[in-house]
């Protein structure tokens, strides 16, 4: 109720505020402009963190390093990459993202000129490292286009899912592309590809700029100590990620000493955070249920869906194939994104998120169980179907759940934003490094069961042993006339194929994993929705036995 003294010539019809005036829709040609940018700004950066990552082999080789070394340049990228968005939010209060994201770009393409001319490992990492640092406003600027070309109705729906899916094409396209890429330049041929995509992206932002917001100085000083010990903390996780299958957990001490910083920065920060009036963090908010059930969704699936990105590509790469023979398969995951991230934009509405996730989980449970019965006569054209029900789950599952997290977070005010976007761009940062981490820290230790079970059975006592050192042996009876190698070399290339049957073996136990995991989610899923459904329906019979 207004005050006594104000009463005095109040008059309600007069002084009342007008209704907000109702968004002008853009222009068909505009939005789509908007949703061009949009496209390029998330290839730009998907690109750019796959290309390396999908052709770790050619560059050791350009680099003269070894594949553990090589495998470094991915960790130097992620290290700052997946901390960055933490800040990003209030930079573009206080600066202007765009500001931030020119100057960037300008950054990032001048690292990767850089790039064509270094030729030792040691300067590639700093130079990925930089890299990482200038691509990080790529993917929230993806966001914000994307939404941009669409009304409020839209942008909770479609703008999501379209952009979702433009992020997850990014990996399969990177291995679609990289054949070509290399035969044209080689390390370059990367890298001059790359160049040219943050060359158009920088002038795509300077001929559409979003909507301005209004600036206020936001940024405080313990802002800054807790971004870095947060930065610290996350890099610590992602090069421990990257690198501890690679020299193996509990046999390089100093892995053990980056997990020790990262607990010891990131608790500093929380505190730090917990007791300001005006935290960088909510972290009281992030701990609440709701958001706490939001993450280890979100990141259940990352871990999930590395059967694809992982597991799958890297059993080919065990079987002898390179990205140029198993590219069908990628045009078919490719085309299978595409069609189910339409699918979602246009079925998804808030009540059908329990439908979607559930519809999403069974395709992971059938694609990876078929995958599951792999064999060494397995090809790419046996996984057609495996892989596009894998693509679809992954372009199905991300859209509703983040459109219901970022509902839940407007609903408390435009400061819980900054807070969600950190958890879901953490969890997907970080959720995939994890996924590629437990995965192939699994298929490490069961190649190494079966190779134990296989190698117990190859005795030369058994005649059907003999028989095979026999018939391996027989292309290289004339060329080795000594009796004792020829059964050497038999042995060898026996060993060689039982090997690669432990490894098919192993891959073919991740793979039952994944479906394993898939189903117990779906039906913690169907749980969840039952119950809630039963509590609703006790509660409506309550309110009418009581009314």
């Amino acid at each position: 109720m207004l005050p006594e003294a104000e009463f005095v010539g109040y008059d309600p019809i007069k002084t009342a505020p007008p209704p907000p005036a109702a968004p002008v829709p853009m222009h068909p040609l505009r939005s789509a402009a908007y949703i061009g940018a949009s496209t390029l700004l998330s290839m730009t950066q998907g690109l750019g963190m796959n290309l390396i990552a999908t052709n770790i082999p050619q560059i050791q080789g350009y680099l003269g390093a070894t594949n553990t070394e090589t495998t470094w340049l991915i960790a130097a990228y992620m290290a700052p990459n997946v901390s960055l968005s933490i800040a990003l939010i209030k930079i573009r209060n206080q600066y202007g993202l765009r500001n931030f994201a020119q100057l960037s770009l300008a950054i990032f393409v001048l690292v990767s000129l850089l790039h064509l001319v270094v030729t030792d490992l040691q300067s590639a990492i700093i130079i990925r490292f930089v890299s990482g640092i200038a691509a990080a406003p790529l993917s929230s600027l993806a966001f914000l286009y994307m939404l941009e070309a669409f009304t409020p109705a839209r942008k909770m729906t479609i703008a999501i899912c379209l952009v979702l899916t433009n992020i997850s094409l990014a990996s399969p396209l990177a291995r679609l592309l990289s054949p070509t890429l290399l035969d044209i330049g080689q390390w370059g041929g990367l890298y001059t590809f790359e160049i040219s995509l943050a060359l158009i992206a920088f002038g795509v932002i300077y001929l559409l700029p979003l909507t301005p917001i209004p600036r206020a100085k936001v940024i405080e000083k313990l802002d800054i100590i807790s971004y870095l010990l947060i930065a610290i903390g996350f890099g610590c996780i992602a090069v421990t990620l990257v690198t501890g299958r690679l020299y193996w957990w509990f046999e390089a001490p100093w892995l053990g000493v980056l997990l020790a910083i990262a607990v010891v920065t990131i608790t500093a920060a929380v505190i730090i955070e917990l007791n300001r009036e005006k935290p960088l963090l909510d972290i009281r908010w992030i701990a609440s249920k709701e958001i706490v059930h939001f993450a280890g969704t979100i990141l259940l699936f990352r871990l999930v869906v590395s059967e694809q990105s992982t597991v799958a590509n890297n059993f080919f790469q065990n079987l002898g194939l390179l990205n140029d023979q198993i590219s069908m398969i990628y045009m078919v995951s490719m085309a299978a994104m595409i069609v189910a991230g339409l699918s979602c934009a246009a079925v998804m509405t808030p009540e059908r998120v329990p439908a979607i996730h559930a519809v999403a989980l069974m395709f992971l449970i059938a694609g990876s169980y078929m995958d599951s019965q792999s064999t060494n006569l397995t090809r790419p054209a046996q996984m057609y179907a495996s892989q596009a029900c894998i693509a679809a789950a992954t372009a199905l599952f991300l859209p509703p759940a983040m459109s219901v997290g970022l509902s839940s977070a407007l609903k408390r005010g435009p400061n819980y934003i900054l807070s969600f976007i950190i958890v879901f761009l953490a969890t997907q940062s970080l959720g995939g490094l994890f996924g590629q981490a437990v995965f192939g820290t699994f298929i490490t230790i069961r190649e190494k069961f079966h190779s134990n079970i296989l190698a117990e059975s190859i005795v030369l006592s058994n005649p059907l042993v003999v028989q095979r050192v026999g018939q391996l042996t027989a292309g290289y009876s004339r060329s080795i006339t000594d009796g004792t190698l020829l059964n050497a070399e038999g042995i060898a290339l026996l060993s060689q194929q039982t090997t690669r049957e432990a490894n098919i073996l192993a891959y073919n136990d991740a793979f039952l994993l994944i479906a394993g995991i898939s189903l117990f989610a779906l039906i913690i899923l169907l749980t969840h929705v039952s119950l809630r459904a039963l509590f609703r329906n006790r509660e409506t019979v309550l309110a009418i036995q009581t009314s």
